[in-house]
């Protein structure tokens, strides 16, 4: 798909953005690039949806808000601040949190280890983020001494985002967090991530379960060989003839 417009009308995104992606460029290997002009934006307290095929660029959208993929034209703003080629430290310092697919915990330390490494930048309001994170994540609080890697598929993705948000992000951004769990296991999943957008934290999620994805995101996009091929409102991109045929026919039910 080249149409970057919708095929059914929008509302109009108006206010500065907390996120704002604009003809983006980039790549991991010098010469190829897997984003090739994507745009995004996300308002103050939205949840954004990321869907597409394979190899449509979703990750790489995500690592490249988050400093992790070389940018080669475009840019990444956060409240009008440019911050694209920013390093990671910078970037949670700046607020933003990212919980990658894998690899997301300390398998060897104790979840309240884990979630004191969320918060190395503002060790004195451990206390205050730990009982924010444990009234999304009850079952988390009961088990801090437990270690990260005794935990299910499901439970670790639960560290992952507590860790995240002990530092009290305005933006967090979410790869694939259904990935590899149990039916029961994704609704809860989505449900906490629902939660926590709730909570007033702006999120932007990417998601293989593209039905579930629009079904709880304010606003969605549909990437299709690095550029954005649809967007619209969760509802509208469910509805949409071309959507349906094209993409969520086969990216789950």
């Amino acid at each position: 798909m080249t149409d970057t417009t919708s095929a059914t009308a929008s509302t109009p995104v108006t206010g500065e953005p907390v996120v704002k992606v604009t003809d983006l460029v980039a790549g991991y290997l010098p010469g190829v690039n897997i984003l090739n002009g994507a745009n995004l934006v996300a308002q103050q307290g939205e949840l954004i949806g990321i869907i597409g095929p394979n190899g449509a660029g979703k990750s790489t959208l995500l690592k490249a808000i988050f400093g992790q993929v070389k940018i080669r034209s475009g840019s990444i703003t956060l409240r009008g601040d440019e911050i694209g080629g920013l390093k990671a430290n910078k970037l949670v310092a700046r607020g933003v949190g990212f919980v990658p697919q894998t690899n997301n915990v300390f398998p060897s330390l104790t979840i309240a280890e884990n979630l004191q490494m969320g918060l190395f930048q503002r060790p004195k309001v451990y206390q205050e983020r730990l009982e924010f994170v444990t009234g999304i994540f009850a079952e988390l609080g009961k088990r801090l001494n437990q270690r990260a890697g005794s935990l299910s598929g499901g439970e670790r993705q639960m560290v992952a985002m507590s860790r995240a948000l002990m530092m009290d992000p305005q933006v967090l951004l979410l790869d694939e967090p259904s990935a590899g769990l149990s039916p029961a296991r994704q609704d809860d999943a989505f449900l906490r991530v629902s939660e926590i957008n709730k909570a007033g934290v702006t999120t932007i999620m990417v998601e293989q379960n593209a039905r579930r994805c629009l079904q709880i995101c304010d606003r969605g996009y549909v990437l299709d060989q690095g550029r954005d091929a649809y967007s619209g409102t969760g509802r509208e991109l469910l509805n949409d003839p071309k959507v349906i045929g094209l993409y969520l026919g086969t990216l789950g039910a």
